[in-house]
């Protein structure tokens, strides 16, 4: 599947606008679900959900069937401004198969998360070209409370028709500078595992002329240095412009390794011959969750080691 020839922005989130809470993946508790409306309502937005979002078969909400169509109806739905996921785990490409491409291609709508949701942007970003939120989810950041998001790229994304910006975080460093290099793309990517669950599929990764983010959480250093080797080796780094990784939270072998995480990124980036920072706190982040919007230019500047959003997310 090509790259999406043009790129759809979804409307703009305003103040008492409703958002959906859905959950494509794993099944949650009715009281992180109950923090994180509380906290989505305190934002000023309405929140609907359906009855059996807190179904549970085997290690997903309820059956594929109920999960596609709650999906899709919150697509369908005309009172809906934004489609918001409860939390990850798996299940949202078992989605695939049951849901109506013509029911949701002509209603872009703001959708926020990340984990697993990283295969559902990947299928709206290759087959709609959406732009889309990895951002903090309902039943999960959110219901933690702001300390584990943050609420200004959160609301500026989905509520201002402007650029983000530079992306500011003490967290971050860059691995490799290549000469203070100041790179611009299409930002696109998420969560690793997904990415690499998502190769040899019709929604696989395109990150020609990108910049790249990945990130990643409680994975071995060698799963993750596997999953990059796979990404090279299927030619989809090759034409990258620059790449960010999140803060690849507890990526360790064990406490005594000898060796950092940022050390095996640096050494599997190395020959690629572009910048590449660490530690973006989007995603897997425990605290200050940051919103980053998927599908819009980017500009990742080595020397000043930040990442900025140059495009509007919403219109």
């Amino acid at each position: 599947m090509a790259q999406p020839s043009s790129i759809i922005k979804p409307a703009t989130l305003r103040a008492g606008d409703t958002v959906a809470i859905i959950a494509p993946a794993s099944n949650l508790k009715a009281d992180y679900l109950a923090r994180g409306v509380a906290e989505i309502e305190r934002l000023g937005f309405r929140v609907k959900y359906e009855p059996g979002i807190l179904d549970k078969a085997l290690y997903t909400a309820g059956d594929d069937k109920r999960r596609a169509n709650e999906l899709m109806r919150a697509f369908a739905d005309p009172e809906i401004k934004a489609v918001w996921a409860a939390r990850g785990g798996y299940g949202s490409m078992r989605l695939f198969k049951l849901l109506d491409e013509d029911l949701i291609r002509w209603r872009p709508k703001i959708f926020i998360g990340y984990s697993d949701m990283t295969a559902l942007s990947l299928y709206f970003y290759r087959r709609f070209g959406w732009v889309t939120f990895h951002g903090p989810m309902a039943a999960k950041d959110l219901a933690g409370g702001e300390g584990h998001y943050d609420r200004e790229t959160l609301i500026k994304a989905i509520t201002d028709a402007s650029p983000l910006g530079g992306i500011k975080s003490d967290k971050t460093e860059m691995l490799h500078s290549v000469g203070g290099a100041r790179v611009s793309g299409r930002l696109v990517g998420g969560c690793l595992s997904l990415i690499a669950a998502m190769m040899g599929t019709p929604d696989e990764l395109d990150a020609r002329g990108s910049i790249l983010f990945l990130e990643d959480a409680a994975t071995r250093p060698y799963a993750i240095d596997r999953m990059l080797q796979q990404l090279k080796l299927a030619g989809k780094l090759t034409e990258v412009q620059g790449i960010v990784f999140g803060e690849m939270t507890d990526c360790v072998q064990h406490a005594d390794q000898g060796y950092r995480i940022q050390d095996v990124l640096a050494e599997c980036t190395a020959d690629l011959g572009v910048p590449v920072m660490f530690g973006l706190p989007s995603g897997h982040s425990p605290r200050g969750n940051l919103t980053l919007p998927l599908g819009v230019t980017a500009t990742l500047d080595a020397d000043r080691g930040l990442l900025s959003i140059d495009e509007a997310a919403v219109e």
